[in-house]
């Protein structure tokens, strides 16, 4: 049986505007599950409808098989880390991580054991008798989880946590999460717009856009077998390569795919049976570098360079070829061509896109 269950959850404003369309999925127990999306797609206000901060216009939620649409914010046994820390500013990094407690009616020695074991994980023993003020951000990052985990109620909710720490104090936190969810395997719903951390944190992601679910996968299948054009886009860096064009006859084993200034042939086996205009995908990875020993081989394409980003671990290469332009990825020590260069794709890693709609399309 699923741990958390969204049935047919819709949200509509009082100014018209629709959050939420139908949602219909499930969330197993002990799940880290990531909720990715541009900014208004509903990431947020699903949590806050979870957690019983927004009414849901329409639909059920249930946890472990029991409705909770009419249960109050504090009969749900959910604890939420919001964007913005949410600390109180006139109490201490100790009295904020026991503020849920205290509620509960554990007595203060139990709720002293609670918060300095949660202290000690999160390295905040020698911060307890500061106020919010004396903190700096990824310290009031990690007393607003010790909030969490103090209480450790049995569905954490996270709403962008990592969004306001820079980029070193992003990775370091990521890490603890994943540590402190191998430790407390709480069932975990975790909202960000960053792929990174959706891929990394994820046992399975949730793609939304405008108020809808996308596609549900782990993070092997959302970027290996994308749903659709949205989120084939959304996941990967560079991003994918889209390039519209229109499939026409075969001859010798091949198909012809040609668009505005190019034309391909790629293997009849690696198309859609679909005729007429789609759309090929293509990762900048599976664009390939030939060896020295198929660099003059007649099936090479060749393409002018128009500039390099050294990533340093990685070079991405801008290419046109006639009116196409395209991204390909190359190793760090790769010696660019001046003006030039040949490639070869690996169609067995393109994917095809239906050009009005933006659905995927079967090969073969």
């Amino acid at each position: 049986m699923p741990f958390i269950e969204f049935t047919n959850l819709s949200k509509t404003f009082s100014n018209g505007f629709c959050a939420l369309k139908e949602i219909n999925f499930s969330v197993q127990k002990e799940e880290f599950l990531a909720v990715v999306g541009p900014s208004g797609c509903g990431k947020t206000t699903l949590l806050r409808i979870l957690a019983g901060l927004e009414t849901p216009s329409a639909g059920s939620i249930a946890v472990d098989g029991i409705s909770i649409n009419d249960q109050e914010p504090k009969e749900r046994n959910i604890g939420m880390v919001f964007q913005n820390y949410a600390l109180f500013p006139h109490l201490s990094t100790f009295d904020n991580m026991a503020f849920g407690l205290k509620s509960q009616k554990i007595s203060k020695d139990e709720i002293k054991q609670l918060v300095l074991r949660s202290a000690q994980r999160l390295e905040l023993s020698e911060l307890l008798d500061r106020k919010p003020h004396q903190l700096s951000g990824g310290q009031k990052q990690r007393v607003a989880l010790g909030r969490l985990l103090s209480k450790n109620p049995k569905i954490h909710l996270l709403d962008e946590p990592l969004s306001n720490l820079d980029a070193h104090l992003r990775n370091s936190m990521r890490v603890e999460l994943k540590k402190l969810h191998m430790e407390h395997k709480s069932t975990t719903l975790f909202v960000t717009h960053d792929q990174v951390e959706a891929m990394t944190l994820g046992h399975r992601i949730c793609v939304m856009r405008k108020g809808k679910v996308e596609q549900i996968g782990t993070p092997k299948e959302i970027y290996q077998s994308p749903s659709n054009q949205f989120v084939a886009q959304f996941f990967g860096s560079p991003p994918i390569n889209l390039i519209k064009g229109n499939l026409s006859s075969a001859e010798n084993g091949e198909v012809n795919f040609t668009g505005d200034g190019f034309a391909f042939k790629i293997p009849l086996n690696l198309v859609p049976t679909k005729a007429g205009q789609v759309v090929l995908g293509i990762r900048a990875e599976d664009i390939m570098l030939p060896s020295e020993s198929e660099s003059s081989s007649s099936s090479l394409l060749e393409a002018e360079i128009l500039s390099v980003d050294d990533l340093g671990d990685s070079k991405v290469i801008h290419l046109r070829q006639d009116n196409l332009v395209i991204l390909m990825k190359s190793t760090a020590g790769f010696k660019i061509p001046k003006n030039k260069i040949k490639y070869a794709p690996n169609w067995g890693k393109i994917h095809w896109f239906d050009a009005v709609r933006g659905h995927r399309l079967k090969k073969g």
